[in-house]
């Protein structure tokens, strides 16, 4: 079984793109139909400090994060789950991966080859098209497979998900199935 971990990128409780990576996870689930044949993981933000390089070389890495790192390293593909805020790459998410790539020498280990796929929900009219244009050159700088198979983009995310996070729009429902199937047929022909 394919094995992938989500991080949200937001720190919010009620958090459409975290709704998102849950009603991913939902739709991937055994029994899920149709089969899509991948387990999913969920991570955020929480508990991951401000990148402080001083910090590091005193201390070495904060335990949130080498947990972190032990989760990337064991999943087949990492699912990026991106708010856009002021039309970029939101801190926060920045910062997680920033503290990923420490030390220099764990980003071949962590990243290289890893594939990656972005999706993202916002209550604006485009989706988060230029956060998630704005990951295409950290990704690579990182030496990361990003999947240029789709990316899913969810506009007007107050319409698509109920108060209790769950996504209300079965067009919307059907493209996560799509996009996460697409992704786990990525990641087979990438293991192959």
């Amino acid at each position: 079984m394919v094995r992938i971990l989500g991080i949200s990128g937001s720190l919010r409780a009620k958090s459409y793109n975290t709704a998102l990576l849950r009603a991913a996870q939902a739709l991937c689930r055994p029994g899920a139909a149709p089969e899509i044949g991948v387990e999913l993981e969920i991570a955020t933000p929480h508990g991951i400090p401000l990148y402080d390089a001083d910090l590091e070389q005193r201390e070495g890495l904060p335990r949130a994060v080498t947990e972190l790192k032990a989760r990337v390293a064991a999943c087949s593909g990492l699912l990026l789950v991106t708010p856009e805020y002021n039309n970029s790459i939101p801190g926060v998410f920045k910062n997680v991966i920033d503290w990923l790539s420490r030390p220099p020498a764990d980003i071949p280990r962590l990243f290289g080859g890893r594939p990656v796929a972005l999706m993202g929900a916002s209550q604006g009219n485009f989706g988060t098209i230029l956060a998630q244009n704005g990951w295409l050159p950290v990704l690579r700088t990182l030496g990361a497979r990003t999947w240029a198979g789709g990316r899913l983009l969810v506009p007007r995310a107050q319409q698509v998900f109920g108060e209790d996070g769950q996504i209300i729009d079965e067009a919307t429902r059907a493209r996560v199935r799509e996009f996460m199937s697409g992704f786990a047929d990525f990641i087979g022909d990438s293991a192959t």
